[in-house]
């Protein structure tokens, strides 16, 4: 079988090619270890790089789910301060119907006409927190562009759109709060029973102890309605607490597919300039002078 001859410029050349894929491995090393991660391209790990892609893409997903929880307890928050504060409206109202019947047909028109301003007082601030906004946007209006839900008059102007956020990737939670299921409707609603007390209180205090059911009739609706802002809360903060758990783990799983082994990588640059050293230690002795070295 005949040889193969090897020329000093053939072995120069093939130790070249060799010291260049050491002192390569180096600089990814170094690089790694400067920028802390593994996958800086995506040639570096094709399939890597495509699980971590996804990983971003789920970790995008969760981070807006978070933010419309955000966004939905921020309404909620503010139907469930102005449902409250209603309540306790509707309790000094019922208050003062107790104080008109006591004082019945016999009291003084004067003493009527006094509890009759404060009704008109209590339903003007009935009608200022059932037009509370989040956002300029009215909460007890639905979908609405305008900025209030009812008018002075006590008339609704809202629509019966829904406000939905969704919070998890089968979750959508409706954050606003239909008007008619707190505060009643059309002529039926809590402002025009308002105003009807403080009329009955002034012309008509017989008709007081029907008021007073109606009254208890509204509070118990109201109440219902912010038990049901209550529930849709809590629904939506554990939904986001969901999110904001699964983005720690996504994180976790990222990681492990970007980020280096700060140990490891550090024992492997120092063993690959080890190995590079002794290479160029190594090729110094292989490598023989030419003839041009001996005539110089």
């Amino acid at each position: 079988m005949p040889g193969f001859r090897v020329t000093e410029r053939s072995m120069a050349t093939n130790t070249l090619a060799n010291l260049q894929v050491n002192l390569q491995r180096n600089q990814d090393l170094q690089n790694q270890l400067s920028s802390g991660k593994m996958l800086t391209k995506p040639s570096d790990s094709p399939g890597g790089a495509v699980v971590a892609m996804q990983h971003r893409s789920d970790m995008a997903t969760l981070n807006q789910y978070s933010r419309n929880a955000d966004d939905g307890m921020g309404w909620l928050n503010m139907a469930d301060t102005a449902l409250t504060s209603a309540s306790t409206q509707l309790n000094q109202a019922r208050e003062r119907v107790l104080a008109g019947l006591s004082s019945g047909t016999s009291g003084s028109a004067e003493a009527r006409e006094a509890i009759a301003l404060e009704v008109d007082n209590l339903r003007g601030s009935m009608l200022d927190l059932a037009n509370t906004t989040y956002l300029d946007r009215p909460v007890f209006g639905g979908t609405t562009e305008k900025g209030i839900a009812y008018d002075a008059n006590g008339d609704y102007q809202g629509d019966q759109g829904a406000v939905n956020r969704t919070v998890g990737s089968n979750a959508s939670v409706r954050v606003d709060t239909n008007a008619d299921s707190v505060f009643g409707s059309g002529n039926n609603n809590v402002f025009h029973l308002l105003q009807r007390v403080a009329d009955d209180l002034r012309n008509n205090p017989s008709a007081l102890k029907a008021d007073l059911a109606d009254i208890d009739t509204a509070q118990k609706r109201v109440q219902t309605g912010l038990s049901g802002v209550g529930s849709r809360y809590n629904q939506v903060s554990q939904m986001q607490q969901a999110a904001n758990n699964r983005v720690i783990d996504v994180r976790a799983q990222l990681s492990d597919v970007e980020d280096i082994d700060l140990p490891k990588t550090i024992t492997e640059l120092s063993l690959q300039q080890t190995a590079y050293q002794a290479a160029l230690a190594a090729t110094a002795k292989v490598v023989q002078p030419s003839l041009v070295d001996f005539l110089r």
